[in-house]
């Protein structure tokens, strides 16, 4: 069985960095977001790692996980958000005490995904693969991020739909900020490596596949004893986003899931828009989506909305989905069984 939080109105948000905190160039900025949602009916707690970041993280290892097991432990926190991303917290790891993750969402993206899924693997309880604490600093939330509340918000037993979105950010631009924070210029087209209408269903699970991928062969990455012990063997429908890889980066890390059996009962994969996916000697990443649908026999979707080219869907690891793409446009149902 899947263990659902369910997000509160005035929860207490709980901002501990267990990647990279805030410079403090940037601490204006994520003050904005901080009062944003204050105003929103939110009580924020900040942890001592938000405001500091030396060395590509926010502090030692040990410091990031006592900090994120204490706001985990703590009754007065709700729900826990980390600022944003980074790229050490596979670190902080085998710190964590997962004997005591409790009944509360994490919510973020990019280096967060790391602890997401090791925490639904190990303990079956459900996360939030959605937007970070900064992205929610906007004087309104466009109509795709502002979901992340009411898909919190569904009771277990119960379900939420969501839509792809109308149109998607190309690139930041930081020094010109918008009332919702993202530039949506661009017209949104879900694809599908068939090129003909998708119906998948399965068990999300997913993430930063530039980081997640490294929990293969460690204890945070037993893909095959979460489906026997949390799911009845049901089939596993995956989402990933790149950040960074090129595509022979890519289809490296993707033989590996496969040869590792994370893809063994895979209903199919979902692919985020990304500003990376270079091509390698013409080797494009269309290539890849073919190839990967063709070895395993799945239908894959690709440019969907998640990741690092905003704004993104809230996908929760270990829900039951059922998501469908057809003409550019994308539905996910989740169930919360």
């Amino acid at each position: 069985m899947i263990i659902y939080p369910l997000l509160q109105k005035g929860a207490t948000i709980g901002v501990t960095a267990p990647s990279s905190g805030v410079q403090a160039e940037l601490h204006d900025m994520f003050k904005l977001a901080l009062s944003r949602m204050e105003k929103r009916g939110f009580k924020v707690v900040c942890g001592d790692t938000v405001w500091t970041q030396n060395k590509a993280k926010s502090s030692p290892a040990q410091k990031r996980a006592d900090e994120f097991n204490q706001m985990m432990q703590d009754e007065q926190v709700n729900l826990i958000i980390p600022p944003w991303g980074g790229h050490l917290l596979i670190e902080m790891l085998e710190y964590v005490d997962f004997e005591n993750i409790n009944k509360k969402w994490l919510l973020g993206y990019s280096d967060t995904s790391v602890l997401l899924l090791a925490i639904t693997l190990k303990t079956g309880v459900a996360t939030a693969h959605g937007p970070n604490f900064v992205d929610l600093r906007g004087e309104y939330w466009d109509d795709t991020t502002a979901m992340w509340q009411t898909v919190l918000s569904t009771e277990a037993g119960g379900s939420v739909r969501q839509h792809s979105s109308a149109k998607y950010q190309r690139e930041w631009q930081h020094h010109n900020p918008t009332p919702c924070v993202f530039h949506l210029t661009e017209q949104t087209c879900w694809k599908t490596a068939s090129s003909n209408p998708v119906k998948i269903q399965g068990r999300l699970l997913g993430g930063c596949i530039d980081v997640i991928r490294h929990l293969i062969g460690t204890p945070f990455g037993d893909v095959q004893g979460f489906r026997k012990q949390f799911t009845n063997g049901e089939s596993v429908l995956w989402y990933f986003e790149n950040c960074d890889m090129t595509t022979t980066d890519l289809r490296r890390s993707l033989v590996q899931m496969k040869l590792a059996g994370w893809f063994e009962q895979c209903s199919g994969i979902m692919f985020g828009r990304s500003p990376a996916n270079h091509p390698v000697e013409n080797y494009t990443i269309e290539d890849i989506y073919q190839e990967l649908s063709d070895e395993l026999q799945i239908p894959i979707i690709y440019d969907i909305d998640c990741g690092h080219v905003p704004p993104q869907i809230t996908l929760i690891n270990g829900a039951y989905a059922e998501v469908e793409a057809e003409g550019g446009k994308g539905t996910v149902w989740q169930y919360f069984k």
